[in-house]
């Protein structure tokens, strides 16, 4: 089976049980620090998918490093050290904020600009393109890029809208080159 489709089992378990337990908002904030642990540290999937350590040691370093966070977090990541999947930690909580993020209609957005977007154009932003795409929200993850002189580019999904400099010059140059054809 699939790492994509074992992952959004285990998501799909989580979103069930965190509705249940009325705990969605709390258990995608605690994940976001997980999900930010596994990114920042290489070498953790390394250690808890070692073969040489005991899954005993590996739980109680789990313990260890998300003392304070709820315990269905916990367990869940007790629960993939136990059955050797903490390579897809990761997955599994991108599908779980996604399936939270769905049910309450609130999309997530990568706005690409020369500079960092003060908070007014990021609660622009976040107006405008709620009501464009038909969602109650948009979180935005604004990234500094350089490379495109000016404007902005924003990428939802599949959806990108390049209203960038360096993207209307690049259509310019095609239109240029269809004509002379």
């Amino acid at each position: 089976m699939s790492e994509a489709v074992v992952a959004k089992r285990y998501a799909d378990a989580l979103f069930q049980l965190g509705n249940e337990k009325d705990t969605l908002d709390q258990l995608v904030e605690e994940f976001r620090v997980v999900n930010q642990v596994f990114k920042e540290n290489k070498d953790l999937n390394t250690f808890l998918m070692h073969p040489r350590v005991n899954n005993a040691k590996k739980k109680q370093f789990v313990e260890e490093v998300f003392q304070g966070m709820s315990n269905d977090v916990v367990n869940t990541m007790k629960l993939l050290v136990e059955r050797q999947r903490t390579d897809i930690a990761t997955s599994v909580i991108d599908h779980f904020i996604q399936l939270v993020n769905d049910a309450k209609g609130i999309a997530q957005a990568v706005v690409y600009s020369v500079r960092e977007l003060s908070d007014t154009e990021r609660k622009e932003l976040e107006t405008t393109f709620a009501k464009r795409f038909n969602k109650n929200a948009i979180e935005i993850e604004n990234v500094v890029d350089p490379s495109i002189l000016g404007g902005i580019k924003i990428r939802m999904g599949n959806t990108i809208l390049d209203g960038t400099i360096s993207g209307k010059l690049r259509r310019i140059e095609r239109n240029l080159k269809l004509a002379n054809n």
